[in-house]
């Protein structure tokens, strides 16, 4: 316990962040756009927008408690039954399903979230990987990422394999002085934003425990962050001394939570698994809204629409305010084909909601459904303007104006969707076809100049990538004969998703 207190005091009351040899904040920032490019393509990332809205809003409420964070800060839910979490570089911070599902509260999940918060102030990343610099950013991004996110032998040997092929190896564990502040730093943004400072102590305990009951692998968390045991000493000292301060902010915000983990056990967790979770919750309480909620998400997972919708409308009974169970109620129906009880449901979960995008999004589509077209274009462009990443509501946006004769804008959208999407032809068409079209719309042609620029670009260090990996393979020194991608374009445009 004292060496404990001794490390936690040896940081003093305010810790300097001065330079240490790591890599600047620009540097940094690009490095970790191509990370997140990097993980994207290669990893599943949960993508239900309730999750990801409920896990940066709980993320942001701590990061109102930091002064001057050193980037935009972005959180990720990985879809994979693993008990770790980690800061990418740039502020992209990750937390894997399985942890989350393991969680009994908010105040956990904000818990893990500060700690690698307080990584990313503390520049850690950017100390560790500063030697590396001279693999390149983009080589090094894909380094990074499977350092980090590595999780099986083939998906680490895949996204490693620059890396190896050029003789260079990247160890991102931190070290116990790095842990000692992130805690710090943690535990301070985490009391300031009104959480149970114990809970960071109850996830860690849950992670240590996985350790020792007998699993195969001992979890990624505990490969990265080292010291554990000690770790919860030193946690338990602070909070015992500043426990009046945290006692008096501490909220619950056990329900948005409860509802973000049965979401993700619907989503994430094998069906059997699932059914008997939730089956083992309504024994427990009959009347328990959460657990034919889940059923009802399980359910309809596995296209079983009909008792889907009798389980959610029990858990409707109990909970007939709840408008995460009203839109999921109406995202059956519109699977069920009953467009004028979708559109109805869907409604009423927005008039206690209005800023949920998923809504928004599949009343969108009821209108598209209903031919109320223009009704379908303004929601559809609302859901864009709040969400510019909501691929889908992008690609639904750019068919809706197609349907009701606006090419220009349909093509433009379109264009966009694919460019996120690919593939990377079908995007070059549509924003050529939009060009030409919106021939009297300068503003608008410079933009699009612009995305067909960053789309030629790309394609030219995909050439020179691959010719390079030629060299590298001790192929002929005679140059290849590439084919122009942009020499031929699709007849019609894509009427699928």
């Amino acid at each position: 316990m004292m060496i404990a207190l001794f490390l936690w005091q040896g940081l003093g009351a305010s810790v300097a962040f001065a330079a240490r040899g790591s890599l600047t904040t620009s540097e940094e920032r690009d490095l970790g756009e191509k990370f997140i490019t990097y993980v994207k393509k290669r990893f599943d990332l949960v993508e239900d927008p309730s999750i990801v809205n409920y896990v940066n809003g709980v993320g942001q409420r701590i990061l109102d408690h930091c002064a001057s964070p050193p980037f935009d800060f972005q959180f990720y839910v990985v879809q994979e039954d693993v008990y770790n979490a980690f800061a990418g570089p740039g502020g992209h911070i990750f937390i894997y399903s399985g942890l989350l599902v393991a969680m009994e509260s908010e105040d956990e999940l904000a818990g893990i979230l500060a700690h690698e918060i307080g990584h990313v102030v503390g520049r850690h990343i950017s100390e560790q990987i500063e030697q590396s610099k001279k693999i390149g950013l983009a080589t090094l991004a894909g380094v990074v990422a499977g350092v980090f996110l590595g999780g099986s032998a083939t998906a680490t040997s895949a996204i490693t394999t620059g890396s190896i092929a050029a003789g260079q190896s990247l160890s991102l564990k931190y070290s116990r002085e790095h842990e000692v502040e992130a805690d710090q730093l943690g535990i301070r943004y985490l009391t300031d934003a009104g959480y149970d400072g114990e809970a960071l102590i109850k996830v860690l305990e849950k992670i240590r425990q996985k350790q020792w009951f007998g699993s195969k692998e001992v979890p990624s968390y505990l490969s990265t962050h080292p010291a554990v045991e000690a770790r919860l000493m030193y946690l338990d000292t602070w909070i015992q001394v500043h426990k009046e301060s945290t006692q008096e902010n501490a909220k619950a915000g056990l329900s948005e939570f409860q509802k973000t983990r049965t979401k993700l056990i619907a989503l994430c967790v094998d069906s059997p698994t699932a059914h008997h979770m939730f089956d083992a919750v309504l024994r427990k309480d009959p009347n328990n809204a959460l657990g034919y909620y889940g059923k009802g998400l399980v359910l309809y997972e596995e296209g079983k629409k009909d008792a889907a919708m009798e389980a959610l409308k029990q858990a409707l009974a109990l909970m007939p305010l709840d408008s995460d169970i009203l839109r999921s109620l109406g995202e059956v129906y519109f699977a069920m084909g009953d467009y004028t009880k979708a559109i109805n449901t869907l409604k009423n979960a927005l008039a206690f909601d209005f800023e949920d995008v998923q809504g928004r999004f599949l009343l969108g589509r009821a209108y598209m459904e209903t031919e109320k077209l223009e009704a379908a274009r303004r929601t559809l462009a609302e859901v864009i303007q709040d969400a510019p990443d909501y691929l889908q509501a992008r690609y639904h946006l750019g068919e809706t104006f197609g349907r009701l004769g606006d090419l220009p804008e349909a093509h433009y959208h379109l264009g966009l969707y694919y460019k996120k999407k690919g593939p990377r032809e079908t995007a070059v068409f549509h924003l050529r076809r939009a060009m030409k079209l919106f021939s009297e719309n300068e503003a608008r042609q410079e933009e699009i100049r612009r995305l067909l620029k960053g789309l030629s670009d790309g394609e030219n260090k995909k050439v020179q990538r691959q010719l390079r990996s030629i060299s590298g393979q001790g192929a002929s020194r005679r140059t290849p004969v590439i084919k122009n991608s942009q020499s031929g374009f699709p007849a019609s445009s894509p009427t699928g998703s």
